[in-house]
Formats: C-alpha cells, structure tokens, sequence
C-alpha cells in the first residue's frame, strides 16, 4: 500500500489517542483560526472552515473549543494569534520524500525543531520545491473493508456516490480510496455524507505519483520520523512517496 494510505491509516489509528491528550484538538484548534480568518465564519460560504469543523467534530472535540477557534479567527475575540502558514520540504532514510505542511506563530522556532526531527530520524531538511514537483494534491478518501461492511457499502455503491460527484477514481487496495480534485472535494464529501457512507480519513492532501519501496528496517526508520513529525505541535499535515511491501509490513506489525 502505498505511502499516502498507509500513513493515513495508521494516524488514524492513533488519532483516539491523540485527541485524549488534547494534541490533536489544539491542532485543529489552529487550522480552524487560520480558515476562519482567512475566509470569514460563515460555514455554507467558507468550504476550508467547515470542512476542519467536521474533522473536529469527528474526534469528539468539544463544541466551545470549536466555536471559541472560529470567533479567534473571525476576531471577534479579539486574541486571535497570527499563524503562519509554512510547507518545508526534505528527504527521509531510503532517500524518501516528505512533505509537511505547518502552522506556526514563531518560525524562528519551528524551522529549526523540525530540521533536528528529520536529522535525528535520519532524513534531511532540504530547499524549498526540492520534493513538492512529486506529488499532487488531491482530495483522499479512505473508507477500510471493515468500515465498508458494517456500513453494508461496496464498491459499486461507492462509485455510484463518488464519481457521480466528481470523483476521479477509485481503488480498491486492501481498503477503498477515492480521489478527486481539490475543488471537489466539497462535493464528494457532502455526496458521501448524504449517503451515509462513513469514511475513516477523508482530507486534501499531497498524493505521490511515483513510491519508494521500502524494506522492514527502512520502514522502520520511516514510521519513526512520521510519527515524530506529527506529534509536533506546529505539523498539520505530512505526505511522503513510501510504499511498504505487505511482507515488511506484517513483520512490523508482529
């Protein structure tokens, strides 16, 4: 499976945890000031801000954290913090691409923490554009097996809803992704939801059009700086070109 999906399962499956510990909360908590500020409060006009209400809404974060976030950004409040919005690029072990996207109030700050995650992972932080020409942004879509047949969903029922709102395409590798151009999104995601098919990660994001294979020890490696780069408080988002053979990834899962 390659890199996108993996990683997006896999922060999926950590998310729970994150939210206990309020890390994910004060990330989301950012990106909907930033939206709100960027593109006023009103949920129907602002496709940005209710989009992020939704994923905040799906970890259970509480519905004053949510309103007080959009109130910061609109400036009603009067205290909203100036983020910035930041991509920084770099090579990972195994010569893999990531990307991270960031928001921070102190750049002086989060540029060298981030150059020091991928350096003590074993990567490198690199120049601007030096990765980003290898990937695409798309809208992704990822709905398990399991989620799919508790939800009595199949493949045929997904193309119906998707491609009938713009979806590209959809594949079906060991779990369904679908995806579409950012400026559908939106509706592929109301499409989705009108349907009641529950998906269990959906965002827009960066999408490899070519993948690394990796070998267990490699994986390893790169699971490791993914996970660190997520847990800082200023990553919003990560993409990378890795795929891990079913093989390396049974063994780590052993």
């Amino acid at each position: 499976m390659a890199g996108h999906s993996k990683w997006a399962n896999i922060k999926h499956k950590k998310a729970a945890t994150d939210a206990k510990r309020g890390k994910l909360w004060s990330k989301l908590s950012k990106a909907i000031i930033v939206a709100a500020k960027a593109g006023g409060s009103d949920l129907d006009t602002n496709i940005r801000l209710r989009t992020l209400v939704g994923d905040a809404k799906a970890v259970s974060m509480p519905k004053d954290n949510i309103e007080r976030a959009i109130k910061k950004g609109a400036g009603e409040l009067g205290d909203g913090a100036n983020f910035e919005e930041i991509i920084y690029e770099g090579y990972g072990p195994a010569g893999v691409a990531i990307m991270c996207d960031i928001l921070t109030d102190n750049r002086n700050r989060t540029a060298p923490e981030i150059r020091k995650l991928f350096e003590v992972h074993g990567g490198n932080l690199g120049a601007t554009g030096c990765v980003s020409y290898l990937f695409d942004r798309k809208g992704l879509f990822i709905l398990s097996k399991e989620k799919a047949a508790e939800q009595n969903v199949d493949e045929e029922k997904l193309m119906e809803v998707a491609l009938e709102a713009g979806a590209e395409d959809i594949r079906d590798d060991d779990g369904f992704e679908i995806t579409c151009e950012p400026d559908t999104y939106s509706d592929v995601a109301d499409a989705l939801e009108s349907a009641n098919i529950q998906c269990d990660s959906k965002q827009v994001t960066r999408i490899p059009q070519n993948t690394v294979d990796l070998t267990e020890d490699d994986a390893r490696k790169i699971l490791k700086l993914m996970e660190a780069l997520d847990d800082h408080d200023d990553v919003q988002n990560i993409s990378a070109n890795f795929n891990i053979p079913d093989e390396a990834m049974a063994a780590l899962s052993e």
